[in-house]
């Protein structure tokens, strides 16, 4: 029986031009399309990346499965165009609702700051999870915020140990696992695809994306014994009956299940 509703969710972003400007990196004459590229060009001169700061991203999708005692959910928030602020809102009205288990791959790193600052730049409300022990007691102990504790659980950051020359990248870890890994594209081609009208398609993206990682969730909680070999699989079966009916609306879940091999069996002790 699911007690917490979990929420595994992960997000894809866009530079911000406008960020980018107030923050010295573009010049203020040019288009914001001129303004990225000017900015990406000098971040990958200076350190060989031209993925920009963290505080210059903006949010374009959110994809999160939510899986509770009734099945399995996935659902995107996606600005189709000025919506940022309210697509932030939405996730942050999630746990406001529920207060679910969250769950990541680099969430600590990456997600959730970026959701930080642009919610504190659309003046987003979310009391609850900002909520240390102040307002609920137990939330001192088991908050969302603090790295240590579980109520969100960034995997990549946990089975590094918390270690930064640790961290694996979530695609090779899926594979290794059985799992699909990244399909469609990977984050750096984000921005293109933005500019080239196939929001559509990054949001397909990630929703494989957050797919991976519910399932190394699952993998994970197999190998911590909160889950039996019997449960897992049957959790297994649960998300493939979930992708077959989405599959039939979807060309993504198809090609999802069609690169999903057959899972090397738990080791039982």
């Amino acid at each position: 029986m699911i007690r917490t509703p979990i929420v595994t969710f992960d997000i894809e972003t866009i530079p911000d031009a406008e960020a980018l400007r107030a923050a010295g990196l573009a010049d203020p004459e040019l288009d914001d399309t001129a303004a990225v590229r000017q900015a990406q060009a000098q971040r990958l001169e200076k350190t060989g990346s031209d993925f920009l700061p963290i505080h210059c991203q903006r949010v374009l999708v959110i994809s999160c499965t939510f899986r509770n005692h009734e099945g399995l959910k996935i659902h995107s928030f996606v600005d189709q165009g000025g919506q940022e602020g309210q697509v932030v809102q939405q996730f942050f009205r999630v746990i406001e609702k529920h207060s679910p288990q969250l769950v990541s791959w680099n969430g600590g790193g990456f997600d959730l700051p970026v959701l930080h600052y642009r919610g504190l730049v659309h003046g987003v409300t979310a009391p609850k999870y900002w909520d240390m022990g102040e307002d609920d007691r137990e939330m001192k102990w088991n908050n969302y915020i603090s790295r240590y504790h579980t109520r969100h659980l960034d995997l990549m950051d946990l089975l590094a140990l918390y270690q930064p020359r640790a961290n694996a990248p979530m695609d090779v870890l899926a594979k290794l696992c059985g799992f699909p890994g990244k399909l469609g594209m990977d984050g750096s081609k984000v921005f293109d695809a933005w500019l080239a009208g196939q929001t559509d398609d990054i949001r397909r993206y990630c929703e494989t994306d957050v797919m991976n990682t519910y399932l190394l969730y699952c993998r994970y909680q197999l190998m911590r014994g909160a889950l039996s070999a019997d449960e897992y699989a049957d959790e297994i079966t649960l998300v493939r009956h979930t992708l077959g009916t989405l599959a039939a609306l979807e060309a993504h879940w198809r090609e999802y299940l069609a690169a999903w091999s057959d899972l090397p069996a738990p080791v039982k002790s």
